[in-house]
C-alpha cells in the first residue's frame, strides 16, 4: 500500500552559523575560507553561446537530437507515492541520533575502531595504538559499497576520508601532536573491507585495511614521470598509502573506485619551493603556506615539500581496489587525471567501451568523463578479471563545457528562464589520449599530473563545487551533485550562469546530462535548484514546492531497482537542520517530489548510501563535530548513548 507523502511544513532555523570550524579544518584545511584556486579567466555561460553554435547547429554538427534525449512523459499515476518510495517523509530535526520515518528499524553495523582483523584488540577510546588502528576499522567513513559473496554473505568496503584527531585523542594539541598519534591517524585513513553475515561485521580472510603506509601500484600514462619520482620511489610507479578518499564506485567487474579529495592540506612548506613553475602548480591544487595542522612533516620528510617537491603529486587520483582479492596491490589510475577526486562511476557503452564519470571538488572546478580504449571481457574468470581491471589504464580523458539555452535571462537569483527551465548543451573538450596532448604547451605527462591547469587552458565550464557524478543504471543519464558555491558572482569571481544560477550559492544543484558517451556532445537540465522551498530561488523539476522536503547541499547520489535518485547532504548548516538522505523521483507526475527519508546526527554528515529494496546503508561521518566541541567535551554520544564519545559509524535501515 503506497503512504500518502505529506511533508511537515513550516521551517524554522533550527541552528545558527554554519559547518563546524573544527570540521572545515581537518576535513579540507578550510578551503571554503580561502581564495579558490582556480583563477583562470575561462568564459562563463553568456561568453560561451556568443562564441559557439546555436543549439540547433551543434545537434546538426553531430549530438544526438534533443528529442529523443528528452525526459519521457510519462502516463499520470494517481496521487500518492511513487513506487518504492512510499514513507511518510520525516521531519527536519537536530537530534542527536538517526531518525528514520515510522515503520523503519535501524540498526548500527560497524563503528569506529571496532575490530576487523586477526588479532585486533576490542576498540578502548583511552588505549589506541598505530597496530591496534590498522586492524580496526577506520575513521570517518564516508563511501560504502556492499557486494555479494558466492556463500550469500556480504562484503562491504568503506572509506575513510579524514581524521579530526581533536575528537580523536582527549587533550590533543594541534601545536605539539605526538608522533604516536600521528602514527594512528595514519592508521586511520584509508579503507576497510569486512564480511557480514547478518549485517553483523565477522573476521575473515577477505577483511583489509588499506592505510596511508599500504603499497600501491601508479599505472597508466603517466606512471613513471619525472614529476611522480621521489627518493623513496625514483622510479615513479609506486606510491605509499591514500587519504582523503571520499567517495568511489563500483565497478561492473567487482572492484572498487575511491576518489582522493582534499589531499592538499597535508602537505607543508610549499612557500619554500623556489622553482616557479613548481610553486605555480603547487598553488592550482591550494598547496600553500608553511607548517601543516596536522604537523606530520615533524616525523616523516614526505610531508614536508621543501624536501620532496613531487610527493604531493603522488595524491589527487581515482584508485582502485579488488576487494576479492586482500593480496592485491591497489592501483592509483593516472589516465583519470589528477584532481581533488570526489569519485568515479561506470558506464558501459553499446560497443563494451566503459565511460567513467567525474567531479573535481571545489568551488570553481570542473566535470570530466573517461573513455577506454579497451572494451568489457565478459564473465568472471581471472582472465577477464584481469583484463577489465586494465580499462582504466588506457583513454581518452575529456572535461565538460556547459552552455545555456537563456544566458540573457540568468541574473544570480535562481528565477529560471523564460522556457521554465534551466537547460542546455555541452560538449566534452578532450585533453589527452594516452601519450597524446590536446592542450597546446602541455605534454601528456602534464596533462596528467597537473589536470587542473590542462582543464583551464581548455576552456572548460567553472562549476559549484562538482562532487558525486553518477549515471542512472537504466536510462544511462548522468546526474551530478553541486555542492554549493558561496564565491560565485562575488567580486571578481565568476557570475552565475543557467547551470550555476544563483549569486553567492549557498544550497547547491543537481544537473541532469543526457549524454552520448561515443561522442562528444550533451544535452543537460537542471533537476533540482536546492534550498528551502519557500524560498523563490528553488527549484524542484517543476514540481509543486509546497509538498517537497527542504534540501540543501546535495553531496552523493545513487539509484533505486525502481529508477528512484537517492542524495546524502553535506549542508555545512545552511537551512539550520541535521544532514540526512533524501528521494526523488525521476520519471512521470512524481518527478522532482523531494521527501526525506533519514537524517543523522547532530553534527555529522550523511555520506555513501547503498540503496537496496528492504535495506538503505548510510556512513554517519563526524558525529557531534560543533563549534567549541572535542573529546574533551563532546556534543554527541551517538552511536552508544550515556557518556561515550562520538563514533562515526555505518547505520543499516530496514522495514
Amino acid at each position: 500500500m503506497e503512504v500518502p507523502v505529506t511533508p511537515e511544513r513550516r521551517l524554522l532555523p533550527l541552528l545558527t552559523g554554519g559547518r563546524a570550524r573544527v570540521t572545515c579544518r581537518y576535513r579540507c584545511g578550510d578551503q571554503c575560507s580561502q581564495h579558490p584556486p582556480n583563477t583562470s579567466d575561462n568564459a562563463y555561460f553568456g561568453q560561451v553561446l556568443e562564441q559557439v553554435l546555436s543549439r540547433r547547429g551543434l545537434l546538426k554538427a553531430g549530438a544526438v537530437a534533443s528529442a529523443a534525449l528528452a525526459v519521457p512523459a510519462l502516463a499520470s499515476r494517481e496521487a500518492g507515492a511513487a513506487p518504492g518510495l512510499d514513507f511518510v517523509p520525516i521531519r527536519p530535526n537536530t537530534e542527536d541520533a538517526v531518525v528514520v520515518p515510522e515503520g523503519f528499524q535501524q540498526q548500527i553495523v560497524i563503528r569506529w575502531g571496532d575490530p576487523i582483523l586477526p588479532g585486533a584488540p576490542e576498540f578502548d577510546f583511552d588505549a589506541q595504538s598505530p597496530e591496534a588502528q590498522e586492524g580496526q576499522f577506520g575513521y570517518n567513513n564516508d563511501f560504502c559499497a556492499l557486494l555479494s559473496l558466492p556463500d550469500g554473505r556480504r562484503l562491504m568496503v568503506n572509506n575513510h576520508e579524514y581524521v579530526t584527531e581533536e575528537f580523536v585523542f582527549r587533550g590533543y594539541d594541534p601545536e605539539n601532536p605526538t608522533e604516536q598519534q600521528a602514527r594512528i591517524s595514519w592508521a586511520a585513513h584509508g579503507l576497510s573491507v569486512v564480511v557480514l553475515e547478518d549485517r553483523k561485521p565477522v573476521i575473515d580472510p577477505l577483511n583489509r585495511r588499506i592505510t596511508l603506509t599500504t603499497p600501491f601500484e601508479l599505472r597508466g600514462p603517466a606512471a613513471g614521470s619525472e614529476w611522480l619520482k621521489t627518493p623513496a620511489d625514483p622510479t615513479g610507479t609506486r606510491s605509499l598509502g591514500t587519504m582523503n578518499n571520499c567517495s568511489g564506485g563500483v565497478t561492473p567487474w567487482g572492484t572498487i573506485l575511491s576518489g582522493e579529495e582534499n589531499f592538499h592540506q597535508y602537505f607543508a612548506n610549499a612557500a619554500d619551493v623556489t622553482d616557479p613553475v613548481a610553486a605555480e602548480r603547487l598553488a592550482r591544487y591550494g598547496v600553500s603556506g608553511g607548517a601543516t595542522d596536522r604537523k606530520w612533516e615533524r616525523f616523516d620528510s614526505r610531508w614536508d615539500l621543501a624536501q620532496q617537491v613531487n610527493e604531493s603529486n603522488r595524491f589527487g587520483w581515482i584508485i582502485e581496489v579488488d576487494p576479492h582479492d586482500p593480496s592485491s596491490t591497489p592501483v592509483k589510475h593516472t589516465a583519470l587525471g589528477r584532481l581533488k577526486h570526489e569519485g568515479a562511476n561506470i558506464r558501459v557503452l553499446d560497443d563494451g567501451r566503459v565511460a567513467a564519470y567525474m567531479g573535481d571538488d571545489e568551488k570553481f572546478e570542473y566535470m570530466y568523463r573517461f573513455v577506454s580504449d579497451g572494451k568489457v571481457k565478459p564473465g568472471s574468470s581471472g582472465l577477464a578479471r584481469r583484463h577489465n581491471t586494465s580499462l582504466l589504464d588506457s583513454g581518452t580523458l575529456y572535461v565538460a563545457k556547459f552552455t545555456g539555452d537563456n544566458p540573457t535571462e540568468i541574473d544570480g537569483t535562481g528565477t529560471p528562464p523564460s522556457d521554465g527551465e534551466f537547460d542546455g548543451v555541452g560538449e566534452w573538450i578532450p585533453l589527452a589520449h594516452n601519450d597524446t596532448s590536446f592542450v597546446d604547451g602541455m605534454s601528456a605527462d602534464e596533462v596528467y599530473v597537473f589536470t587542473r591547469q590542462a582543464a583551464d587552458k581548455s576552456g572548460a565550464t567553472k562549476m559549484d563545487r562538482p562532487e558525486d557524478v553518477q549515471p542512472h543504471p537504466k536510462t544511462g543519464r548522468v546526474y551530478a551533485a553541486l555542492t554549493n558555491n558561496s564565491d560565485r558572482g562575488t567580486a571578481g569571481k565568476a557570475p552565475a550562469d543557467e547551470a550555476n544560477p544563483r549569486n553567492t550559492n549557498k544550497h547547491g544543484q543537481v544537473v541532469e546530462i543526457d549524454d552520448d558517451p561515443a561522442g562528444v556532445r550533451f544535452t543537460w537540465r537542471l533537476l533540482l535548484v536546492c534550498g528551502d522551498p519557500d524560498d523563490p530561488a528553488t527549484y524542484f523539476a517543476g514540481y509543486d514546492k509546497s509538498q517537497v522536503s527542504p534540501i540543501t547541499c546535495p553531496d552523493n547520489v545513487a539509484f533505486d531497482s525502481r529508477g528512484n535518485l537517492w542524495i546524502t547532504t553535506d549542508s555545512s548548516g545552511a537551512l539550520g537542520f541535521n544532514d540526512g538522505l533524501y528521494a526523488v523521483p525521476l520519471e512521470g507526475s512524481e518527478r522532482g517530489h523531494v521527501t526525506a527519508f533519514l537524517s543523522v546526527p547532530r553534527g555529522a554528515e550523511a555520506c555513501g548510501p547503498v540503496i537496496e529494496d528492504d535495506l538503505v546503508l548510510v556512513s554517519a561521518q563526524h558525529p557531534g563535530e560543533v563549534d567549541g566541541a572535542n573529546a574533551d567535551n563532546p556534543a554527541s554520544h551517538w552511536p552508544d548513548g550515556g557518556a561515550t564519545q562520538p563514533r562515526p559509524s555505518v547505520v543499516a535501515v530496514g522495514r
